[in-house]
């Protein structure tokens, strides 16, 4: 076993490589130097509170991606928020973190609680990177506070609780994370590896630090675009890998001339369950995977298949392979005792890429004493430590490689007349993974109309969240304890 107390270290990129890419052009190390000088003297003139998280609620861009690993390079912490999100969610969520400066694009510049908010076309590129800036007093003193332990962002996620949960990130898991990913491929310095995800999950922001600690590139889009991709895996010798979740690398072997070059390394997969058709699929079209598991507590992946060539295969299909050392990883039954091998039970993870607990909340019920992590999801291991993922999080669901909690689209329901009584499951989905999709119980047993309340619930939740099928019942089957028994709730769209 590897030793947990050291420190990966990484060396410092050389000015002249490429750090990104996208439709607006190609920037290297050299431009993020001059773009850290302009942010940090910016923070200083508009008087950020260094001992708070800089905000940023704004859809993909370039400058994001550089404010983001600005962030990083200077040892400032960060929370992105999802620009998705209905305005009085993230209102809520400012209240709770509490950020210093926030940087937003303009549909939200003036809508939020909040005093001290710029419009992040502040940051803009074309101006940052050719002002020529003259350090302050301030700037100039300030040192970047570097230390392993230090939180680098706050992420927001949702348990099966259904209460919002806010998970601090620390450098030590960053560091561990890409020191263990890098064991099992990494991009060379001037290749890139393709950015699709959203900018407020740890999936996408991980790919920006792991470049930034690789000394690699990564190429920026502003969403998933199948043909484009198809183009950019299949002929652009400069891409080496990619990150998807399940429902994009459906939508890309659905082309019948999707391939990758013969120097494409692989596509990481996560985000949801391992489907082996997919696998298969994507293995007879001579497509790398590595089929990996993680979530914002671990940093991203934390668990991931080795790396495969062109045309490879690993057995069993089903495996999202074996935990990343100097991690452990145990399969327990509902006392926590450690099952053997080939048991399913709940799974539990420990370990320096493991976060040290959500904020604001008592964590007594998420570690055990010896700092064992208790994850929720379920799934056993074989005789050669492969991990297999048997459900996400009980009652998560995981469309389109987005986590939904169930508890918070029923709740958002029965605020709703003349819904007294809501339950929200997941479907399978060739689609999506999963789709979302509601029972609900009306007062007096009046009808409701599907179409209204989903219109209403757009208003209220981001819409992956809003239910495609909404399907009216007398009752909930529930325990004798009144806990509803969502299995029975499947048979009814079944039936």
């Amino acid at each position: 076993m590897k030793d947990a107390k050291h420190i990966p270290t990484f060396s410092t990129p050389r000015p002249d490589n490429l750090f990104l890419g996208s439709s607006f052009g190609l920037h290297t190390y050299k431009d993020l130097e001059q773009f850290k000088r302009f942010f940090l003297q910016f923070l200083f003139d508009f008087g950020h509170n260094f001992e708070r998280p800089v905000g940023f609620i704004a859809k993909s861009s370039d400058t994001l991606v550089f404010a983001i690993a600005t962030c990083w390079n200077l040892g400032i912490p960060f929370v992105p928020f999802n620009p998705k999100a209905p305005i009085k969610v993230i209102n809520r969520q400012l209240e709770q973190i509490e950020p210093g400066l926030i940087f937003a694009d303009q549909e939200h510049q003036s809508v939020l609680n909040h005093t001290d908010v710029i419009n992040i076309k502040e940051l803009d590129l074309p101006r940052s990177l050719t002002m020529d800036v003259e350090l302050g007093f301030s700037a100039k003193s300030y040192e970047p506070s570097i230390d392993p332990e230090q939180i680098f962002g706050y992420f927001f996620t949702s348990g099966t609780s259904g209460s919002p949960k806010i998970v601090p990130l620390k450098r030590r898991q960053m560091l561990f994370a890409a020191n263990a990913s890098a064991q099992n491929f990494k991009p060379r310095a001037n290749h890139f590896w393709l950015l699709c995800m959203p900018l407020n999950h740890i999936g996408g922001i991980s790919l920006i630090l792991r470049s930034i600690l690789y000394g690699s590139a990564i190429f920026r889009m502003k969403s998933f675009h199948p043909k484009t991709i198809t183009t950019f895996l299949s002929e652009n010798k400069l891409f080496q890998a990619a990150s998807l979740v399940p429902t994009m690398l459906k939508r890309l072997l659905e082309k019948p001339g999707f391939h990758v070059h013969n120097n494409f390394k692989a596509i990481l997969l996560g985000g949801g369950p391992i489907d082996p058709e997919l696998v298969e699929k994507a293995n007879d079209k001579g497509v790398p995977l590595i089929p990996s598991y993680g979530m914002t507590e671990t940093c991203a992946q934390i668990v991931a298949n080795p790396f495969m060539k062109p045309s490879g295969t690993y057995s069993p299909l089903k495996s999202v392979g074996r935990i990343f050392e100097p991690n452990e990883i145990q399969i327990r039954d509902d006392q926590h005792q450690v099952l053997g091998n080939n048991n399913s039970g709940e799974i539990w993870l420990k370990g320096p890429q493991l976060f040290d607990g959500y904020l604001n909340q008592n964590n007594s019920k998420n570690f055990d004493k010896e700092g064992w992590f208790k994850t929720g999801d379920y799934g056993h291991i074989n005789a050669r430590q492969q991990l297999f993922i048997e459900s996400r999080r009980s009652d998560l669901i995981v469309t389109g490689g987005e986590n939904v909690s169930p508890f918070e689209i029923e709740s958002e329901l029965e605020k709703i007349d003349p819904i007294t009584e809501a339950a929200v499951i997941g479907l399978p989905d060739e689609e999506w993974g999963q789709k979302v999709v509601a029972v609900v119980v009306s007062k007096t047993k009046q009808s409701i109309d599907s179409k209204k309340i989903q219109d209403e619930l757009k208003k209220r939740i981001t819409s992956y969240k809003v239910p495609k099928q909404i399907i009216q019942t007398e009752s909930l089957p529930r325990t004798h304890t009144g806990k509803i028994v969502r299995s029975e709730l499947t048979k009814l769209f079944n039936a």
